[in-house]
């Protein structure tokens, strides 16, 4: 009965580590990071990914001149300042994504979201998934101005096993104790 209860306890903790298995970490802005100097085009760059929950979206930027707030959509299309959701100011602020949904987020310095200095993360329902292939250019074109989209600064930390090696494993576990009782 022992192992049997170590069983589900591992196969709990694997069901939910799942999420964070398959999670990627993002650079905003790849090597120019949140800027807005060197004229990158955020929605250019957050169009080129495809986000889940449970990924990191890593803001790098100079503290001494820029922030980021995360907003609703209305204040996000308005660059509307007065009520963030939340206001990060480290200069390395890394964000889980925890919900399928648009995840809006700018620059607060005065004139900085008006230029271009916002993103729009969004995380996709799962029917939305399939048809994303065909919505997005599956080889980006960098322009002369803005840097070409690059998954190299995400990395995965996906299972070689998958979801169904876990089942597999938590059934094994499952008849090693029926076998040994």
């Amino acid at each position: 009965m022992a192992l049997v209860k170590r069983a589900v306890a591992l196969l709990t903790a694997m069901t939910l580590m799942l999420e964070l298995i398959h999670a990627a970490v993002y650079k905003v802005g790849d090597s120019a990071g949140w800027t807005t100097s060197g004229n990158v085009d955020y929605k250019q760059w957050s169009a080129t990914k495809t986000f889940q929950v449970g990924d990191v979206i890593i803001f790098e930027y100079n503290a001494q001149f820029h922030n980021v707030m995360r907003v609703t959509h209305a204040m996000y299309r308005a660059c509307n300042t007065s009520a963030p959701l939340a206001t990060y100011t480290t200069g390395n602020d890394s964000i889980t994504i925890k919900t399928r949904r648009h995840h809006f987020f700018f620059c607060g310095v005065p004139g900085h979201c008006q230029i271009g200095q916002k993103v729009d993360i969004n995380v996709l329902q799962s029917d939305q998934m399939a048809q994303t292939p065909s919505s997005v250019p599956s080889t980006p074109v960098p322009s002369a101005k803005v840097p070409g989209p690059s998954t190299s600064n995400a990395f995965s930390l996906k299972s070689p096993f998958g979801s169904i090696g876990l089942t597999v494993l938590a059934m094994f576990l499952i008849n090693l104790e029926a076998l040994l009782c």
